[in-house]
């Protein structure tokens, strides 16, 4: 599987190269492809760890050292596929040691032989499940609090904004379960040719979406840039450095395809250029990246 377009980005507090470390040894064909150190100048103490690229299982990731402002919740996870029960319970093992319980590993038929919910000892939400799937690891939306019963709602406005997207299957609540009906149970769904999931829950959750989780949506132009800083953040917020928050609370970073490139050149004078344009910028601009980086 190979998704070039959106990167899921996870927030640490100081745990960016651990945490990606740490998955690596977990998952199968888990790699930590490079490490990206704070410049002088920078948000962060010169030579701290500001992202560390992964790959699992065919999926990249970024970890990211941003500070205390922002804790994983349930609100995004990730499901994973397991091929086998000894799969599924060596994979549980290793990832809810030091962790919690979310929802003890149980049979769910006719779907799961078996299937269970935990948070990590960082805090990042799993959900695993005994089903062979074309991407073993998949983002996970919950709608919950405000934005419960709106999952459908939001797949549709993702749809309409990312090409290479569709919906593979949504089922609804019915009138006899203890959700609200016509409410989303569990959709699949694709955006960028990158398999997604979501679902709503009507139950007192004590939590909702944040920044701690966010999507890098990578772009070859500026045009791109453009395109999708203004149609993902209609109803939403506009931030900092290429950051945004859509109207239902998801975050998205929109980013130059080439940045990861840039970012992780080996001229720490040129870094140091390019990351200080980037924070003074709300919406990204290429051009005067590209321009900071070279001159």
């Amino acid at each position: 599987m190979k998704n070039n377009h959106l990167t899921p980005c996870l927030w640490f507090d100081g745990q960016a190269e651990e945490a990606a470390n740490f998955y690596a040894s977990v998952f199968k064909n888990g790699k930590v492809e490079n490490v990206v150190l704070y410049p002088e100048g920078g948000m962060m103490p010169a030579g701290m760890v500001m992202t560390a690229m992964f790959r699992l299982a065919g999926l990249n990731f970024i970890a990211l050292n941003g500070g205390p402002e922002f804790s994983f919740t349930p609100a995004v996870s990730f499901f994973t596929g397991c091929e086998s029960e000894q799969e599924f319970d060596e994979l549980w093992e290793k990832l809810v040691d030091g962790g919690s319980v979310l929802m003890e590993p149980e049979a769910m038929q006719p779907y799961f032989e078996k299937f269970g919910w935990l948070q990590d000892k960082y805090g990042l939400s799993w959900q695993l499940g005994t089903c062979g799937v074309p991407q073993y690891i998949v983002p996970y939306f919950l709608f919950v609090g405000e934005q419960h019963g709106r999952a459908e709602e939001a797949i549709n406005f993702y749809r309409s904004i990312f090409p290479d997207s569709d919906v593979e299957s949504i089922m609804h609540y019915e009138q006899t379960e203890c959700e609200t009906e016509g409410t989303v149970q569990h959709a699949s769904f694709t955006l960028g040719g990158l398999a997604f999931m979501a679902g709503d829950s009507g139950w007192d959750h004590h939590f909702t979406f944040n920044e701690a989780v966010s999507f890098y949506v990578n772009c070859k132009t500026q045009a791109e840039i453009d395109r999708y800083w203004e149609a993902l953040s209609e109803g939403g917020e506009k931030g900092p450095c290429g950051w945004l928050k859509d109207k239902f609370g998801i975050s998205w970073q929109i980013v130059p395809a080439d940045l990861v490139k840039m970012l992780t050149d080996k001229n720490p004078e040129k870094v140091k250029r390019l990351t200080t344009a980037l924070w003074k910028m709300d919406k990204l601009d290429m051009a005067a990246l590209q321009e900071a980086f070279e001159s």
